[in-house]
């Protein structure tokens, strides 16, 4: 693009009517940049956005029937928190009756009935935020936009919120589009995920397609923890490769793209699916034996840190309900187990 940056590239979504769906991506991979063309901050150059049949690209954005949620709330202070959720619907025409009537019903479906005659600097960053939230779903859009509205939030409030959006989500029907960067908020809410990376879409689908099944190195890397081994192809067929990580570790991987002999390739396995023992469990074989490097109690699990003996790293978290990691010491020998298909073979 001549004198200027390509934000994004090729990206083609579809997002479906009255769903949760989120853009899911690190700072600067053009996730925000997407919401606020859907929303007509920003213009395009080239393609489409269509609503519903319609297309809206060339509509300006007062005229779309889309609101955005932005990370800073930008509530009138001089307003109480009625006037400023009514306020949208006295611009659009609406009666003072009808504007306030609205309003009330929407701070009562965010809790936030008992606060209409409140200033905002009365009001926590959370009530903000669900004043906020009120304030762009009373006008009915049929499109909610959100950047990133938790960002400001403590820990504790945002996984409450968490809950509380995916609620009115399903009660009012509306599509949601949601920004963010956090993985854990976007498996927590969404119906589908696209995450990005370098203004393109690397995968769309659900939480458990993203994170059981991801496309390439960037999603599995992105989304949760996982180790990327580098690895030899040994052998294959149509289902699934031995592959070879360090010298003489042999690994049954599954894969999607059909692999050769002596392929270098990249293999992922989630932390979780991993067994730590003191001796070998394994009827097949004699196991993967490596050293103990480390140790991270995590509360729910402990994350334990093994040098095998070909001197790659590999991370496992186990359950401290059912087995105490911390029974190991740093330097004793121990051995995992992998679970059948937690080993895949990933695009680069």
């Amino acid at each position: 693009m001549p004198n200027g940056v390509l934000a994004l590239k090729e990206v083609s979504i579809n997002v479906e009517n009255n769903e949760f769906f989120t853009l899911l991506g690190p700072s600067g991979c053009g996730k925000t940049t997407l919401l606020r063309m859907i929303a007509g901050f920003e213009t395009i150059t080239e393609g489409t956005i269509k609503l519903f049949g319609e297309n809206i690209e060339r509509l300006p954005a007062n005229r779309r029937p889309v609101n955005t949620v932005f990370q800073q709330y930008a509530l009138f202070p001089h307003m109480n928190v009625l006037q400023n959720v009514a306020f949208g619907l006295n611009m659009l025409g609406k009666s003072d009756i009808e504007a306030k009537s609205t309003a009330q019903r929407m701070l009562d479906m965010v809790q936030l009935g008992q606060y209409a005659d409140r200033k905002p600097s009365q009001l926590s960053g959370g009530q903000q935020q669900r004043v906020a939230l009120a304030r762009a779903l009373a006008p009915s859009p049929k499109l909610l936009l959100l950047d990133e509205p938790l960002s400001a939030l403590d820990l504790k409030l945002r996984q409450a919120m968490r809950v509380e959006l995916k609620q009115i989500q399903e009660e009012l029907g509306i599509t949601f589009i949601f920004v963010t960067h956090d993985q854990e908020e976007a498996l927590t809410m969404s119906d589908r995920i696209a995450v990005m990376s370098n203004g393109e879409i690397q995968q769309i689908g659900t939480g458990k397609e993203i994170y059981e099944s991801p496309g390439n190195v960037f999603v599995a890397d992105f989304i949760g923890e996982t180790n990327l081994l580098n690895a030899r192809v040994q052998s294959s067929n149509e289902e699934e490769a031995i592959c070879l990580i360090g010298k003489d570790t042999a690994l049954t991987c599954s894969f999607t793209e059909p692999v050769s002999n002596d392929d270098s390739v990249t293999v992922s396995i989630r932390p979780e699916r991993i067994a730590l023992s003191k001796v070998s469990t394994s009827k097949k074989h004699a196991g993967i034996k490596g050293t103990v490097k480390r140790f991270a109690y995590l509360g729910t699990d402990t994350q334990c840190m093994l040098e095998l003996e070909d001197g790659t790293d590999i991370n496992v978290r186990v359950q401290n309900a059912h087995h105490n990691a911390t029974d190991f010491t740093i330097g004793e020998s121990a051995y995992i187990e992998i679970d059948p298909g937690a080993a895949r073979i990933l695009l680069n």
